[in-house]
């Protein structure tokens, strides 16, 4: 498998005859890029800052357990018992298979839902 970045016009007509060249059958696909390194760690300290300051209906919860709750908010995600039928499991939400933009809407998701409970983030309270 080849994979090829679109970083201007020299590497799009590189691209265009490596696409041209290929032989029949073979499937060509064009994805956008998966979240970076940056986006990753901003989103950690932000649910980090969310459990230390808020609660959900009254739980306590971890900053993996708010990524559950709201990546699961922003795709749609399937629901259903678990094994012993005393709780659920959301299944369907990786946020590792997330596009970057996907990956922005997620970040945008947790700061419109941590600012409506009026969290400030560590950034935030650094600055002042």
């Amino acid at each position: 498998m080849i994979t090829r970045v679109i970083t201007g016009e020299v590497a799009r007509k590189a691209i265009c005859r490596h696409v041209l060249t290929a032989p029949e059958g073979h499937i060509v696909s064009i994805a956008e890029p998966k979240r970076n390194l940056e986006q990753n760690a901003k989103m950690w300290a932000m649910l980090a800052d969310l459990s230390e300051q808020t609660d959900w209906h009254g739980n306590k919860l971890n900053p993996e357990e708010w990524k559950d709750l709201l990546s699961a908010g922003l795709v749609q995600s399937k629901v259903v018992p678990n094994m012993t039928g005393n709780g659920f499991v959301i299944l369907g939400q990786r946020t590792s298979k997330l596009s970057k933009s996907q990956f922005a809407a997620l970040i945008e998701l947790i700061t419109a839902f941590a600012v409506d409970r009026g969290v400030i983030f560590g950034d935030e309270r650094q600055a002042a």
